[in-house]
């Protein structure tokens, strides 16, 4: 029979104590959770020899302090709230290449900033009180609204009462609430100009006339096609693809007689009328002239390539995440209005 295996006092001894909390490191420094804390915030009411030693024991335990503690006692959140109000389309989805571009662009530019975004899509007919309940719901340090769809005046009263928010959209003069966007008009002017020198006699404006931006895209076209004698007439069309196609399936069957230069209110609906032109044999740009809006990246990618009006959605982004957060820091910021360019490719 073996003798019994005895175990060395090193394998009996209690594992070493493992700090999970301010109250945990606290003990094993001997001394105060205030302490700590303001040790790991880098404060100079703690000695130099006492704020080594209390950051050496946290490396040792991987411990950090809690930020959503430092940020409730900060009355901050750190979230920043991104709201795409949909109430001239509702079935408009959020995947357009657009909103993902530009959403893309800043989350990189607030999450180098140490921001997370809560990104809320808005019908607003369904809730009227959507942008009040959301600027106070308490969740967010300040919001990021992406296009003033036909909710101008909700927002100008939101503006009113609460300053940390920034709208992507249109300017005009007067307006209460700070936007960042692209002259929308003079990139209308562009689309025109281009399409007559190319040749066009009759112009067709592809979208809605209702939201604001593309209103303003139709009337720059406008008065250049009018100043030069040449007709335009609006081609009102969604923006979800599946509505899309047959809208314009529908024009071109019904709606071009004469026309031969459309001007798309954005790269997406060019891009949807080009497929369409296609299927029917309609060469472009010999049979029609055609340009866009907004200069996505698949708009240099398309067979012809698209020529476009090009809005600078990274300098937007940009330009949107700086005043957001210097309206939340109290400054009471300016609009921004970006320059249209026009990018001449293949399609006009």
């Amino acid at each position: 029979m073996s003798e019994p295996t005895h175990e060395t006092a090193q394998e009996l001894a209690p594992p070493p104590e493992r700090a999970r909390t301010i109250t945990d490191l606290a003990r094993i420094a001997g001394v105060s959770p205030g302490t700590v804390s303001r040790a790991l915030a880098g404060k100079s009411l703690v000695n130099a020899k006492t704020r080594e030693r209390i950051e050496a024991l946290a490396r040792e335990h991987g411990f950090r302090l809690n930020q959503m503690a430092s940020r409730l006692r900060r009355q901050k959140t750190g979230v920043i709230g991104v709201a795409i109000p949909l109430g001239h389309d509702r079935r408009q989805h959020i995947s357009d290449a657009f909103f993902m571009t530009l959403l893309g662009y800043l989350a990189d530019e607030l999450t180098e900033r140490g921001y997370d975004l809560m990104l809320r899509r808005v019908i607003p007919d369904r809730d009227e009180d959507w942008l009040d309940r959301f600027v106070g719901s308490g969740m967010v340090d300040g919001v990021i609204v992406i296009g003033q769809s036909d909710q101008f005046e909700r927002i100008e009263a939101a503006a009113a009462r609460f300053l940390p928010m920034v709208v992507w959209g249109n300017h005009q003069e007067g307006q209460r609430h700070c936007a960042v966007g692209t002259d929308n008009f003079a990139g209308g002017r562009l689309a025109a100009e281009r399409l007559i020198a190319a040749g066009a006699s009759t112009i067709g404006f592809l979208g809605s006339t209702d939201p604001i931006e593309f209103a303003a895209r139709y009337a720059g076209a406008k008065s250049v096609a009018d100043d030069k004698g040449v007709p335009i007439r609006a081609l009102p069309t969604h923006l979800s693809p599946e509505h899309a196609a047959d809208e314009i399936a529908a024009h071109l069957a019904s709606n071009m007689a004469g026309i031969d230069g459309i001007f798309a209110a954005s790269d997406m609906l060019a891009i949807a009328c080009m497929t369409e032109l296609q299927k029917r044999g309609i060469d472009v740009p010999g049979g029609m002239k055609l340009v866009g809006f907004d200069d996505l990246p698949i708009a240099s990618q398309t067979r012809p390539a698209l020529t476009t009006i090009r809005q600078d959605i990274a300098a937007g982004a940009a330009r949107l995440a700086d005043l957001l957060l210097r309206r939340m820091g109290g400054e009471n910021t300016a609009s921004v209005v970006l320059p249209p360019e026009l990018v001449g490719r293949q399609t006009a």
